[in-house]
């Protein structure tokens, strides 16, 4: 399964990189390939570097402006013109999509792909990954917009919400029909 993961790519504390490694770490070792912003840097390359330390594949998508970020070494790398190409072609390339901790390109990227599922412009299962509680806000206003008539759909067809990789990727490969 290709799994698209969009995540910071600043350099983070322990709190966010230890569970990111072990999440990329699982990645790789179930024989998933990671679809990531392709760069070197932060997060980005701890998700890189335990995907491809436990033999999965790597899939970058970087973007003209950013392209002296990207990581040598992956599998494939595209450099796209501009970030709405960056996204589409994330999506295009992935089975499914994990939202971690980041700022606002990780905002900009999770809401457009929860906007484009809602109406139906792709299946894909969506799990944002809660770490250290990073999302709690987050899932608290998707509940109230669920509750108040906002969501045309259920939040649980929209996105699922994982505390620790180990959920995320259970909840992943179950949608894929995939049997431990």
């Amino acid at each position: 399964m290709n799994i698209c993961v969009f995540c910071s790519a600043a350099d983070l504390d322990d709190r966010y990189t230890t569970p990111a490694r072990q999440f990329a770490q699982l990645i790789g070792k179930g024989g998933h390939s990671l679809v990531w912003g392709g760069s070197d840097t932060g997060l980005m390359k701890v998700m890189a570097d335990g995907v491809q330390e436990t033999g999965g594949r790597l899939i970058g998508v970087s973007v003209e402006f950013l392209a002296h970020k990207a990581r040598a070494g992956a599998d494939e790398m595209v450099v796209t013109r501009d970030l709405a190409e960056r996204k589409a072609q994330l999506l295009e390339r992935a089975d499914a999509v994990v939202i971690m901790v980041g700022g606002t390109g990780t905002l900009d990227e999770a809401t457009e792909i929860l906007e484009l599922r809602k109406h139906g412009m792709h299946t894909k299962p969506v799990v944002l990954l809660n770490t250290a509680g990073f999302y709690d806000g987050l899932k608290d206003q998707f509940q109230r917009m669920e509750t108040e008539g906002f969501l045309p759909l259920p939040l649980t067809e929209l996105v699922f919400f994982a505390e620790d990789g180990v959920g995320a990727l259970a909840y992943l490969e179950e949608q894929a029909g995939i049997t431990a």
